[in-house]
């Protein structure tokens, strides 16, 4: 019982780290329509801007605000140069566009810090605390914690700030809220920016666990896309539950079934995925589309 606990308790902060980056791809699709696939990307790209900071002999935090800020100037210029030639065009031609970002930016991160994986420090001590007999590590619930923080300062923007409903009335109708003033190219920078933070974000949380790398993100993307997509895309919630009942589920199916083990273990989720949406195509906390004709 005690092991399930803790298998449960890191499928949590796994998924946290998988629920940073579907709220960012979240963010992004409920303002613009796209799928940012350069999500992931554009976070190790300022992850590295943090590690170079460190580098130098910056603290971690001031580390982190820089390469926070970095990331969300970073995600309004790629908006307002590159995807909005695109937006409200052709969806394919948007999503072309966007993996292809994915390999530039990928390929620049590449270029200046190389490809060796390198130790990058973790916001939380190695520690484990035990409680009724179970061993969790500081890490998973700093991780769990982060995210909860951030899901709670994203509802209080978008629910309780002019900027954040000003926000999603672009995000629902961006003519209307065109006629009704609201400056919808900044807002959808903003977007955009935020979003790029929150991939920064991620890429903070999971270096200390991986190492840090041009392509450390690249799973994490896979599994955030699909807890995007089984949660709902138009719902940060249901991204972030969907996010963590994938790091559940892969470590208790991972431990528990004999011929699943590590290597089949990434497969388990997708089949739930595959299942629940054949029963619900919007997504679990989705909201079903009527289109008059």
């Amino acid at each position: 019982m005690a092991y399930t606990i803790q298998l449960i308790v890191e499928g949590f902060a796994t998924g946290s780290i998988y629920g940073a980056l579907a709220l960012a791809i979240v963010l992004v699709n409920r303002s613009t329509g796209l799928i940012n696939f350069a999500q992931g990307s554009m976070g190790v790209l300022a992850t590295f801007v943090a590690f170079g900071l460190v580098q130098l002999g910056a603290p971690l935090l001031l580390a982190m605000l820089v390469a926070f800020v970095f990331a969300f100037v970073f995600g309004a210029g790629v908006e307002r140069f590159v995807v909005r030639r695109f937006e409200g065009g052709d969806p394919d031609t948007a999503v072309v566009v966007t993996i292809g970002l994915f390999v530039l930016i990928a390929g620049i991160a590449a270029l200046i810090w190389g490809y060796e994986p390198r130790q990058f420090p973790s916001l939380f001590p190695p520690q484990s605390i035990e409680i009724l007999g179970v061993f969790i590590s500081l890490r998973s619930v700093g991780t769990i914690v982060v995210l909860v923080a951030v899901m709670a300062l994203l509802q209080v923007l978008f629910r309780f700030t002019k900027l954040g409903l000003a926000m999603r009335a672009v995000a629902d109708n961006p003519q209307s809220a065109s006629l009704s003033g609201l400056p919808v190219s900044r807002l959808l920078m903003v977007g955009w920016g935020l979003a790029a933070v929150l991939g920064a974000l991620a890429g903070i949380l999971v270096a200390p666990q991986l190492f840090i790398s041009p392509t450390m993100l690249d799973f994490a993307l896979v599994y955030a896309l699909a807890a995007a997509i089984l949660g709902g895309l138009d719902s940060p919630l249901g991204a972030v539950v969907a996010a963590w009942f994938i790091g559940i589920v892969e470590n208790l199916a991972g431990a528990y079934i004999d011929f699943i083990g590590d290597d089949l273990k990434i497969a388990v989720p997708f089949i739930f995925m595959l299942v629940i949406l054949i029963a619900r195509p919007q997504g679990l906390f989705g909201r079903k589309v009527t289109v008059r004709i």
